[in-house]
């Protein structure tokens, strides 16, 4: 399998969602994984953690993690790859001194499309996890 179009679209769309808010104030980054795999690539961590550094006051957010997978592979193995996929990612945001117990973890493997997974631009779109920091309003 070629990652270099995988790379190519992740580059686009990590860069489409750098830092994009939502609504503020609501930050959302997403980091894009190849079929079957939950490594993150150098230059996503990087990404991340400039994101992350990007965010003001970060001790007023809720951080959450969501998992996605495509709807290839069975609903167990998805749920288990959005598993494995969130757990990389909060392990990064750890090692940002982000403390473990403060975020959230929503993995929803195959049954939360936000592409279409019959094309495979939208299976490529829904192989990510959603890193969301959303202001904790008093």
């Amino acid at each position: 399998m070629k990652k270099i179009p995988i790379l190519l679209l992740s580059l686009f769309i990590t860069a489409a969602n750098f830092a994009q808010t939502i609504g503020e104030p609501v930050y959302i980054q997403s980091i894009y994984f190849g079929g079957g795999d939950y490594r993150i690539d150098e230059l996503q961590i990087e990404e991340l953690h400039q994101f992350i550094e990007s965010i003001p006051n970060i001790e007023e957010y809720e951080i959450s993690v969501h998992g996605h997978t495509d709807d290839i592979g069975g609903v167990a193995y998805n749920q288990w790859l959005s598993e494995m996929r969130s757990e990389m990612v909060v392990r990064q945001l750890v090692l940002k001194n982000i403390p473990r117990e403060t975020i959230g973890i929503k993995d929803f493997g195959e049954l939360n499309p936000v592409y279409d997974n019959n094309t495979w631009e939208g299976r490529l779109k829904n192989r990510r996890a959603d890193v969301v920091f959303k202001k904790i309003t008093m």
